[in-house]
């Protein structure tokens, strides 16, 4: 059986392309590999024949005279446990698949924990064997951002990373001003004893959130010690929650960096018959859809994954397109208080 696509005996060859074309190969083959020197009229006659004759262009031979790939890395350095069930990493490869489908471009996912297999990673994409790369979810001691304008990859960011930030484009959501409008909406509501989980202390985006509940803290007059570091997950957070009430039983506000840390927090009051938001009220940050699932329902910022990887996308294939070498781009895309039951 034959798989649809697949090159049989009786498949168009470039010679019969050429042939009804009215061309030369070398020029046929120039015209569809995206070589120069190609006239507009040859251009068309070369399309016409390959629509009319049904031709599957050899990859590998438009990769000879393109220099391209047609494929796109997204790098996480992250464990493949947190990447399948996070649904930050859905999103992101949602937004990310979206723009390159309507390049006809392939995206190839590359987990790249810190060690042999960062190593092994930088060496796949040092040789490239991808057009670019798109980072997310980086952390302190990876130096991805470093190793990536070395080599003159394109790449994006997702999210500023913590060194070589003046070196390479990123894409990120203003943590601050979120982790800021999270707490004063909690101050606002008449809460005067306000904790909160951060995330992981090597992220920037978890210690932009915490820069930003500090200062809505130290605006308020209020006190600031009650802080314990989370990992972005929902047992992170059940664990840092147990910590912070043990330490803080007075609390009657919580702001959590992730919603599925607040998913955790969450299911510790219920189990102290703490009630939320009377007793406790709480705000998440990301709405991917584990906030409309959770007990009460969680009010949180909205993080707008999908959005900020589509742009990171297309940002990261201008500079593909291009060539470009110019100053590197920062785009920061403002999050949203979304108001549910748990404040």
């Amino acid at each position: 059986m034959t798989l649809p696509g697949t090159p049989t005996s009786t498949s168009p060859t470039l010679d019969e392309v050429a042939r009804v074309a009215g061309v030369s190969r070398a020029t046929a083959s120039r015209a569809i590999n995206g070589g120069d020197r190609v006239s507009s009229r040859a251009q068309r006659a070369v399309d016409d024949a390959v629509r009319t004759l049904g031709y599957i262009p050899n990859r590998a031979a438009r990769s000879l005279v393109t220099r391209r790939t047609d494929s796109v890395a997204v790098v996480v350095p992250e464990p493949d446990d947190r990447v399948f069930s996070d649904p930050f990493f859905a999103g992101t490869l949602r937004g990310v698949n979206h723009v390159l489908s309507e390049r006809d471009l392939q995206l190839v996912l590359l987990l790249a924990r810190p060690g042999a297999e960062e190593s092994r990673t930088l060496r796949y994409l040092s040789a490239r064997h991808v057009d670019g790369a798109l980072v997310v979810s980086h952390h302190r001691s990876d130096r991805l951002a470093e190793h990536l304008a070395s080599i003159g990859l394109p790449c994006v960011f997702g999210g500023r990373p913590w060194t070589g930030s003046e070196r390479v484009p990123y894409v990120d959501v203003d943590n601050v001003a979120g982790g800021r409008e999270a707490t004063q909406f909690l101050i606002d509501r008449g809460c005067r004893r306000i904790g909160t989980i951060a995330g992981p202390s090597d992220m920037t985006a978890a210690e932009d959130r915490l820069d930003g509940w500090r200062q809505a803290m130290h605006a308020a007059g209020l006190s600031d010690d009650a802080v314990v570091h989370g990992d972005f997950t929902e047992a992170g957070g059940q664990r840092c929650a147990t910590a912070l009430l043990d330490l803080h039983p007075d609390l009657d506000g919580l702001v959590v960096a992730s919603d599925l840390m607040a998913a955790g927090a969450l299911h510790v009051l219920g189990g102290l018959g703490r009630r939320v938001p009377d007793d406790v009220a709480v705000i998440g940050y990301d709405d991917l859809g584990v906030a409309e699932r959770t007990n009460p329902p969680l009010t949180t910022m909205r993080n707008p994954i999908v959005e900020m990887a589509e742009r990171a996308t297309r940002l990261l294939i201008e500079q593909i397109d291009t060539g470009s070498t110019g100053p590197a781009m920062r785009l920061i895309i403002p999050s949203q208080l979304v108001r549910r039951s748990s404040a």
